[in-house]
């Protein structure tokens, strides 16, 4: 494991990263490839780049995953199931809808911030993935994009949200969580959890609510 991995997961509270890919070989490959992505992007990096990273073979690499681009593939499906997870179970949950926001924001910042070169490879190397793989993602992206949008329907419904255009403001809303994973370093002053208290801070005033 790389050094710029371990800080990463360190940021995010995590012990081992990536631990639900098996078996270890698999998944120190996913953790060297996240790394090489994001430090080089997709089409800079070999597979001798990654197979290198995990202290293995060219040949080894193939034993796992048959392309570069399904292991860009497995990474994205990851991050983006792990992105919808957090959405969704703010939008499914109890509470306010500016109750609901906040914590969606403050999550989804949170996991970008704890897991920046997960997330900039997740978010940024959409167009890499191959024409099936891609419409899949787009499809998680759409479901996450819908359970935004939910909350910010109910809070304008319920008299919550001063929001004249809900699409554009949940549009908004994921641009300015998702930037974060682009300048977040883990060696600033804020950890990810202040990130994430500023930025739900920000949106809850960005759809009108007075505190």
């Amino acid at each position: 494991m790389g050094t710029a991995d371990v800080t990463e997961e360190t940021a995010g509270g995590e012990e081992k990263p990536w631990g639900e890919v098996t078996p270890e070989a698999a998944r120190r490959l996913l953790v060297a490839a996240v790394e090489a992505f994001a430090e080089r992007g997709y089409h800079a990096t070999t597979t001798r780049d990654i197979a290198g990273r995990a202290g293995m073979s060219p040949a080894a690499l193939y034993i796992h995953y048959k392309t570069k681009e399904e292991l860009l593939h497995r990474i994205s499906r990851i991050g983006h199931d792990k992105a919808l997870e957090i959405l969704q179970s703010a939008a499914e949950g109890e509470g306010s809808a500016a109750e609901r926001l906040s914590a969606a924001v403050r999550s989804f910042v949170r996991w970008h911030a704890g897991h920046h070169m997960t997330a900039r490879v997740v978010q940024y190397e959409l167009d890499a993935l191959g024409a099936e793989h891609r419409t899949e993602i787009v499809g998680l992206r759409r479901r996450s994009d819908a359970a935004v949008r939910r909350i910010l329907n109910e809070g304008v419904a319920a008299g919550e949200f001063d929001v004249p255009d809900v699409p554009g403001t949940t549009l908004a809303v994921l641009s300015l969580c998702i930037d974060v994973a682009r300048w977040f370093n883990t060696e600033g002053r804020r950890t990810p959890d202040e990130v994430g208290a500023l930025y739900a801070d920000l949106v809850l005033r960005m759809v009108g609510v007075q505190k």
